[in-house]
C-alpha cells in the first residue's frame, strides 16, 4: 500500500479494512516506508513496511 493511501484511511473516520499477513490490523503510525500496526486479535503490535499493507476489497 502506497504511503498516501494509508494516510486517506488514518485521516478518514469510516472503517476501513486493511490487512497484513491475512491478517486485519490498524495503523497506529507511519515513519517512513515503516507502519507501526496493532492486530485486532490482539497480538502484540508490529512494524512492518508499509508495502506489506493491503486492502482485501481491492483483490475481489
Amino acid at each position: 500500500m502506497n504511503k498516501q493511501r494509508i494516510f486517506e484511511i488514518m485521516n478518514n473516520p469510516g472503517k476501513h479494512e486493511v490487512l497484513y499477513d491475512s491478517k486485519p490490523v490498524w495503523i497506529q503510525e507511519i515513519n517512513d516506508n515503516l507502519a507501526t500496526i496493532g492486530f485486532l486479535d490482539g497480538s502484540k503490535e508490529k512494524n512492518v513496511y508499509l508495502e506489506d499493507l493491503y486492502e482485501p476489497d481491492l483483490y475481489k
